[in-house]
């Protein structure tokens, strides 16, 4: 497996992390934890050294799976976790809203180490930007378990400019989290030449699509009715159907390429910038080794322009979240 650098912090990881939030939470109902733990550790076995949890992917579950299935090989990984919801640390309770005050960032800090069995979290972000508590204090906040050993690394998530260089003026940030693909390219607009300019590192999540790109969602789709795209408006099968210009393009290239449209989408992604690490997820060993052979794939200045004129003449249709999830996202 090929590795990259976030950013100029020296923190190196795979060229493909693993999202690992769909095999609790999300994408409906939680897959077997021993078919979990055991698809974790063969990805370590393949090179991956970069894994994406959450304190609210369970909430809790997703922290305690990574950590189970990691704590025989944690000197081999960079796990990343995250803070930034309004969760009770006792009950595990969502209590809706944002809680970034620093007490309970550090509050979530000491819970997710125990929950990941490990004496430090490699790369800790701010899942949302909290309105009510100053980035300052934010950045502060991790500064500080930064210095006691507990994190090793400042992150971001759907932060907008302003707030990364706020918060990078008080703790380096090394990795901004945010979606990128080609179907939301909004980050090539101020995102990507500020995190250039500053030397962070960028770790693209749903980097298919939330499962679009792949060529296997069509219009017809129905998801588990525990399945968050169900509430996503890009997810309407009216939506869906105007988009599948989008997967058939993906799927001209592969065939062209000898690949599918998966590798091709991330192939592409990694493309973009050496600094990039997406995080794709699954639950299916047959994906993780099929996104995993999109890092030995190199298309050539041409397949990419071509790829880029054709996906330019395409109007993706269809927000992304739900309104009072699209008013979380600081931009």
């Amino acid at each position: 497996m090929k590795k990259r650098t976030l950013g100029s912090s020296g923190l190196e990881v795979s060229a493909l992390g693993l999202g690992c939030m769909g095999m609790s939470f999300g994408l409906g109902p939680a897959a077997d934890t021993r078919e979990m733990v055991q698809l974790i550790r063969a990805a370590v076995e393949r090179g991956v050294t970069f894994f994406d949890t959450a304190e609210v992917y369970g909430p809790f579950t997703n922290e305690v799976l990574v950590g189970e299935a990691l704590r025989p090989l944690r000197e081999q990984v960079v796990i990343a976790t995250k803070f930034g919801f309004d969760i009770n640390q006792a009950t595990g309770q969502n209590l809706g809203g944002l809680n970034s005050r620093p007490g309970h960032i550090r509050a979530v800090a000491e819970a997710s180490l125990k929950r990941l069995k490990t004496e430090r979290i490699d790369l800790f972000y701010q899942h949302r930007v909290d309105p009510s508590v100053p980035i300052e204090d934010v950045a502060g906040a991790v500064k500080d378990l930064i210095q006691e050993g507990k994190v090793l690394h400042f992150g971001l998530s759907e932060a907008g400019v302003d707030v990364i260089r706020r918060a990078h003026a008080v703790q380096p940030v090394t990795a901004l989290q945010s979606e990128y693909s080609l179907w939301w390219r909004e980050p090539e607009q101020e995102i990507l030449p500020v995190l250039e300019e500053l030397g962070i590192g960028f770790v693209p999540f749903s980097p298919l699509g939330k499962g679009f790109l792949t060529g296997k969602i069509d219009e017809k789709t129905e998801f588990d009715t525990s399945d968050f795209r169900n509430t996503v408006p890009r997810f309407n099968p009216e939506n869906r159907k105007a988009n599948q210009a989008l997967v058939d393009l993906l799927g001209r290239i592969a065939r062209e390429q000898d690949a599918t449209p998966a590798q091709i989408a991330l192939a592409w992604l990694l493309a973009q910038k050496p600094w990039i690490a997406p995080i794709p997820g699954t639950t299916k060993r047959p994906r993780l080794e099929e996104n995993l052979a999109a890092t030995d794939l190199e298309l050539s200045p041409d397949t990419l322009r071509e790829l880029e004129q054709a996906a330019a003449r395409i109007a993706v249709q269809g927000e992304r979240y739900a309104p009072a999830q699209q008013q979380m996202i600081n931009r």
